[in-house]
């Protein structure tokens, strides 16, 4: 793949993203492409949701992303071209690749693939270098054990080592959570940083059974946060996991562990911190969602910056939200390591003067990587890079998953689900994480996994009535388009095959799923039993990996059945949704 320098050119000209965005050097390669203006006396630098995605990648962001309610057009609820405007992007720029779905394909040959850790960590140690010893620390946000094949066989490990080898000094938790205590605490003795969160506790029966804890006397499993001295200032970082982990995940991983927003604690907590004349920033990293991190930050004073994750939002500057004890800018920074976060911060004594935030795109092909990473990653994968480069099938079109509602990548593996399973409907779970390929490129068995690999990801086929499906789809509309971001999970829509129906995202609760039909056209009866196929479900499975049977399916080269479609009503002109707005 060419990198043509006039187009990285025609870029930095049209940029007005207030400084967000690199000044790109000579020549493709040359690490200066990245020199950043100097601000401030401490620098943090912050990524989350890499989902163990060790190599570059290609990942479309989203087409429909609606937002309801008070978020309806804000940020991140913005997409297309909505979102160019808003943040004044070029259309044909890198930024636009970077940022938004706008001539996915077309650009992806012009700017190529983002992210890979050998290329991170090229970035990450000169924008270290560039402020001095001791005047930066490196933050991961969770979402960084799982999300490949590679991460599932070795239970996270893998990515224990990658960010060893880059220095993340702290980090907090999600899908890590979903390898269960033992292994989560076998990969924490080996991780050198801090696993951070104030949100986690013993339920009352570990805590009367004196389970394992960072703190017994509260009950906090794990550190709540961190103080570190950057360019002779004191930054504490307190750590907020995703407060849902045993409502979207199985039970079972966590059985000790309660989880919540709790937000009432974390106030106690920056008071506490506050009331240290030492401390000068306080920073929340975050696993709850945007939408989540902008009410809280609402509810919540004395936090400087939240840097926030999980909802895979790549938004370009932070947002200011008023609060009872002055301002908080929240952000949040992409997923799939496309994106480094970088928080410049002018301290005085007990206070942040002033800030500087740059959301910066990791164009790999402007990045040497790093040689001791790319040994570090060539070795973990060397014992399955031949069976993860076997080629499954061609794409006959983009295959991508993250949006709102059904994606070309969930409905080919919901086909797989119907064909496989001989089931009448198929159901797949909205997860966000999962690359993307290009039409005509090969399929590979490392992108079915990187599409499928969890712990917990059988199979299963159960006879369903018509009401119980309407049910499971207006639960999880629910979920995603609730007008109160803390009753929101974060993830999206379920994907569904061989059902068509009309959702209204402004619809009351259990009023937003209409019109349900089979795709032969017949009405989807209530009391009527249907054979449903599906996969990663929170109650125990006994069924093929998911990977096999969606591996099965293309090797198989049967036709795709007709698509599922989902016709929306009530957000006309709702700028979440490419071409409206």
């Amino acid at each position: 793949m060419t990198l043509r320098r006039r187009d990285f050119l025609r870029w930095t000209a049209s940029a007005a993203l207030a400084g967000s965005m690199p000044r790109l050097g000579r020549a493709a390669g040359e690490s200066r492409n990245y020199d950043l203006e100097k601000f401030g006396n401490a620098r943090i630098l912050h990524m989350t949701d890499t989902h163990a995605q060790l190599l570059p990648v290609l990942f479309r962001e989203p087409s429909v992303n609606i937002g309801v309610g008070g978020m309806a057009g804000q940020p991140p609820h913005l997409v297309g071209r909505a979102f160019l405007e808003r943040f004044q992007i070029r259309p044909d720029s890198a930024d636009a690749y970077a940022f938004t779905c706008v001539d996915f394909e077309k650009s992806s040959a012009r700017f190529g693939k983002l992210g890979g850790f050998a290329h991170l960590k090229t970035l990450i140690d000169r924008l270290r270098s560039d402020v001095g010893s001791g005047n930066a620390m490196l933050l991961d946000g969770g979402d960084l054990w799982q999300g490949s094949g590679l991460a599932n066989a070795m239970q996270g490990a893998d990515m224990v080592e990658a960010a060893n080898l880059l220095g993340i000094e702290a980090m907090t938790g999600h899908w890590e959570f979903t390898y269960g205590e033992k292994v989560l605490r076998a990969n924490l003795e080996k991780f050198k940083g801090e696993f951070i969160a104030q949100n986690v506790f013993l339920t009352e029966e570990a805590a009367f059974n004196d389970a394992p804890a960072f703190d017994a006397a509260s009950g906090r499993v794990f550190k709540p946060y961190i103080v570190k001295e950057i360019g002779g200032h004191r930054v504490a970082v307190i750590g907020q996991a995703f407060p849902y982990v045993p409502i979207a995940h199985p039970k079972r991983f966590t059985p000790d562990w309660t989880f919540g927003i709790r937000d009432d604690e974390l106030q106690k907590l920056v008071q506490a911190l506050r009331g240290n004349e030492k401390i000068d920033a306080i920073v929340l990293l975050s696993h709850n969602g945007m939408d989540v991190d902008l009410k809280l930050a609402s509810r919540v004073s004395g936090i400087d910056v939240i840097l926030g994750g999980h909802t895979h939002d790549a938004v370009p500057q932070p947002i200011s939200v008023t609060n009872a004890g002055g301002t908080t800018l929240v952000t949040n920074a992409g997923s799939n390591g496309k994106f480094l976060g970088v928080l410049d911060l002018d301290l005085a004594k007990g206070k942040v003067r002033d800030v500087r935030y740059r959301l910066l795109p990791v164009f790999s092909e402007l990045l040497k990587p790093d040689a001791e990473m790319q040994a570090l990653i060539d070795r973990l994968r060397a014992p399955y890079a031949t069976a993860y480069a076997e080629k499954i099938s061609t794409a006959g079109e983009l295959l991508y998953r993250r949006g709102n509602f059904n994606g070309s990548m969930d409905s080919l593996l919901c086909d797989a689900l119907r064909q496989q399973l001989d089931a009448e409907i198929a159901l797949s779970p909205g997860f966000r994480w999962g690359t993307s390929v290009l039409q005509g490129q090969p399929i590979t068995m490392e992108d079915v996994l990187a599409e499928t690999a969890t712990t917990y990801s059988e199979v299963y086929a159960q006879t369903m009535t018509g009401e119980q499906i309407k049910s499971i789809l207006e639960d999880v509309c629910d979920n995603l388009f609730n007008t109160d971001p803390y009753y929101q999970q974060g993830g999206d829509m379920v994907r569904v095959g061989g059902l068509n129906y009309v959702c209204t995202p402004t619809g009351s609760v259990g009023q937003r799923i209409s019109d349900l039909k089979l795709a032969n056209g017949r009405a989807l009866e209530a009391t009527k039993s249907y054979k449903v196929g599906g996969w990663a479900s929170v109650n125990e499975q006994k069924g093929e990996p998911v990977w096999d049977v969606f591996a099965k399916h293309l090797r198989s080269g049967r036709a795709s059945d007709s698509q599922s479609t989902v016709t929306l009503r009530g957000v006309e002109n709702n700028p979440g949704i490419a071409g409206q707005g």
